[in-house]
């Protein structure tokens, strides 16, 4: 075989092999990408959310996100683009408008779901954006970390890029890679250790230990707070969630002191929700 049949095989190998890798709901936000192509402020949006997936599927962090909603008058302005295209009676502009009406709430609950999206493909529940990371690496000062309830390590992935360096012991219990995807698509390496033992292992070893998203099941959190109080009270504890939300116990929210330094302010700019969820990053007492 000569070099140029070779590589033509390789590229229909790269090609099928990517195409594979789409799921429905990436074919659809495509599909509606070309069907939109002529309204700016529907492709930004679906562009975003397709340049994240495509990052994270290469192993990578995602840019932050706008917020996934469509604008509140994209009717009248898709309404007003069909009028002056086509005068009023043609049935072309009649079937366009039929058809930007019937795709328009099916898009919109697309947008809406991509945490949703994210959660199923990647076991991503924090949205963990690289320009978040580089802030928070900022804010660690390069001082020893602990991450505890990692899940596929992004929040870890995203300090050791920001800072090579830094000492970071990154560890989960995987103890829900039966339920869903957590657990099993790790971008750095993981050490099987549920937080308690990890504390229990480093916990004299660093400065900060961080939890991001820890479930609504369990007092697990709650309980890891209490051994960060009475065994470690010299470490800081950096949580990553929403308060009385999505993520954690109500015990732990109902018993945790939470503040947010000028300098964690600053941080938490880089961690905006692109939906309804509102996580922010605490430093708990």
């Amino acid at each position: 075989m000569n070099p140029k049949q070779l590589k033509k095989l390789k590229k229909q190998y790269h090609r099928a092999h990517a195409a594979v890798k789409k799921t429905p709901y990436i074919q659809q936000l495509e599909q509606y990408a070309d069907l939109f192509k002529d309204f700016s402020s529907i492709k930004f949006l679906i562009n975003n959310a397709l340049l994240s997936d495509r990052l994270l599927r290469s192993g990578l962090l995602p840019q932050p996100l706008p917020k996934m909603l469509l604008p509140d008058d994209i009717q009248d302005t898709i309404f007003q683009q069909v009028n002056a295209e086509y005068p009023k009676g043609d049935p072309r502009g009649d079937k366009l408008w039929n058809q930007y009406s019937a795709a328009l709430p099916k898009l919109d609950r697309l947008l809406r779901n991509f945490r949703d999206y994210l959660e199923e493909t990647y076991g991503m529940w924090s949205y963990t954006n690289s320009s978040f990371t580089n802030s928070l690496s900022k804010y660690l000062a390069g001082k020893p970390v602990l991450e505890v309830m990692a899940g596929n390590g992004y929040l870890s992935k995203g300090l050791r890029n920001s800072n090579p360096h830094q000492v970071i012991y990154t560890t989960d219990s995987q103890a829900w890679t039966k339920e869903n995807e957590t657990g099993k698509h790790p971008v750095t390496p993981i050490e099987r250790l549920d937080a308690f033992a990890a504390v229990q292992k480093y916990g004299h070893q660093v400065d900060f230990v961080i939890m991001s998203w820890a479930p609504d099941k369990g007092e697990q959190d709650w309980e890891l707070l209490q051994l960060l109080r009475n065994d470690y009270p010299e470490l800081q504890f950096l949580v990553i969630g929403e308060k009385d939300g999505a993520t954690n116990s109500p015990a732990f929210w109902q018993n945790a002191h939470l503040s947010q330094p000028t300098e964690l302010q600053e941080v938490n700019q880089y961690l905006k929700s692109f939906d309804l969820i509102d996580e922010q990053i605490y430093l708990v007492k």
